[in-house]
């Protein structure tokens, strides 16, 4: 009997079947999270968004409200993650916010006197790749937006310059006359 081969955990370039594959392995997740609640009467939360933007979410039938889950898990890992009832934002918050990100970005340097794990590194590498596609998809965006800038720019020279035929111009066309055009037009204007 043949086993599977082992996958290489990339980003799946096609978007077909990065989409099914992600159906699948969502399913899959749920199943597991679901088998784990079941087995080990454990309280969970599965909370998952897909690269569009849509959440699914998963949680264990012992969990009656989510936020209750969600406040036990602030007591927990004291931390905050609802926002007061008044809405605000509160400091707090934004300091959690401010020591996630410098974590982050510590994570994705590289110490030359440190020991990585192979793990580790392939986390560290996904993460570069992200970044490196957030850079990319804003340079090809603000490329794109020049593009249009300087496409502008020639429409609106063309028709300035179209404007400056019809003045230069100012007898009307007799029957069977030309209009001026290339070196007559630009001995007009005191071109050489």
């Amino acid at each position: 009997m043949m086993g599977r081969g082992r996958l290489e955990i990339k980003r799946i370039e096609n978007p077909t079947q990065r989409q099914s594959t992600f159906y699948k392995r969502r399913d899959g997740l749920f199943k597991k999270a679901r088998e784990l609640a079941v087995l080990c009467d454990a309280d969970l939360l599965l909370l998952l968004f897909s690269s569009s933007g849509k959440l699914y979410h998963y949680h264990s039938p012992s969990v009656s409200n989510v936020q209750e889950l969600l406040r036990r898990y602030e007591v927990a890992t004291q931390t905050r993650i609802l926002k007061d009832q008044n809405g605000g934002e509160n400091v707090e918050e934004v300091e959690r916010m401010c020591e996630i990100l410098e974590r982050e970005i510590r994570f994705m340097r590289i110490d030359e006197g440190e020991e990585y794990t192979l793990p580790v590194l392939q986390v560290i590498e996904q993460n570069l790749e992200v970044a490196m596609k957030k850079v990319r998809e804003e340079k090809d965006r603000k490329i794109q937006a020049e593009m249009e800038t300087l496409h502008r720019m020639v429409k609106d020279r063309q028709l300035d310059g179209c404007g400056l035929c019809d003045k230069k111009s100012p007898t009307p066309l007799l029957l069977g006359e030309q209009p001026l055009f290339g070196y007559e037009l630009d001995l007009k204007l005191g071109f050489d």
